[in-house]
């Protein structure tokens, strides 16, 4: 498990920056869509190679539920709104998945959350108005429609998170992340269609970076990254599960700083250590509930 927590800190925390890369000349949802529905492929079918019971159709449809909000509400927002934000700020916003992840759990039964619970909910919030507020990047506003398109898929993936817990999936943890993945990335392939990607890509104008970004992401984000993240949602709770998410902001931001050349200011960094701090909090206090 412990190796898992490994991979899901470094390998997701550096995706990001891999998808910054890859939007550049690859249009967004059909990028994703592609990555998701090889990488479900490649893992349905070596599970089933290996002896994993075909799924039932109960599983094929909770697999497609989870899938769907996911890859398609969470990945499928992040990828698109990472051709307006840059990569290390895109991962700050996110992390607020673990504000959700306590109201959901709130929602669905469990007990209110604590006056130190609602600090630090108050807390990440102030995080997020730090990095979307005039003057976050250098005297320029963040792009709102990106940061709400962010903040959308953190709610997302905290909901499909939540549901993953609670359905029939296969098994098999590679076998419930191929589901997964072969039906959240078709919907994304659906998606990038409709909304006309597929008049925008021409494949001789994908560069080498891009290229490089999308096999990062197929063969290590998500073949591994997924893998690794689906197994922890099975054998751990939420609350030591939603420690990936002030993990990888910082991976992901001096990456982007020492790779991309992001900058880093005295404000994002400030930013920064509020929303990191205002998770801990929330992960401190959710154990008790999630257990």
């Amino acid at each position: 498990m412990t190796v898992a927590f490994g991979l899901v800190y470094v390998i997701w925390g550096s995706t990001y920056l891999g998808i910054s890369y890859a939007v550049r000349t690859m249009p967004p949802l059909l990028m994703a869509g592609a990555r998701f529905s090889l990488a479900g492929l490649i893992l349905y079918l070596t599970s089933r190679a290996r002896g994993a019971p075909r799924p039932t159709a109960a599983q094929w449809r909770n697999g497609a539920i989870v899938g769907t909000l996911l890859l398609l509400g969470g990945n499928g927002l992040v990828t698109w709104a990472e051709q307006r934000v840059p990569s290390g700020l895109t991962a700050l916003l996110v992390a607020t998945s673990s504000l959700w992840m306590v109201l959901l759990a709130w929602a669905a039964g469990g007990r209110a959350p604590t006056r130190r619970a609602w600090a630090g909910i108050a807390c990440g919030l102030a995080g997020v108005a730090l990095l979307v507020g005039p003057g976050a990047t250098g005297g320029a506003r963040v792009d709102q429609p990106g940061a709400a398109a962010i903040l959308l898929s953190a709610l997302t993936w905290a909901i499909g998170t939540v549901i993953a817990r609670r359905v029939d999936l296969p098994a098999s943890t590679l076998l419930a992340t191929g589901v997964q993945m072969l039906t959240g990335g078709t919907t994304l392939l659906l998606a990038g269609l409709a909304f006309g990607e597929g008049h925008r890509f021409v494949l001789a104008q994908v560069s080498r970076e891009s290229a490089i970004a999308f096999a990062y992401l197929l063969f290590v984000g998500s073949l591994v990254g997924y893998s690794a993240y689906t197994y922890l949602v099975a054998h751990t709770t939420p609350a030591r599960l939603g420690t990936y998410s002030y993990v990888n902001p910082v991976v992901a931001v001096l990456l982007g700083w020492a790779i991309a050349g992001e900058a880093i200011g005295a404000r994002t960094v400030l930013a920064m250590a509020v929303i990191v701090l205002a998770v801990m909090i929330l992960s401190l206090r959710a154990r008790p509930v999630a257990d």
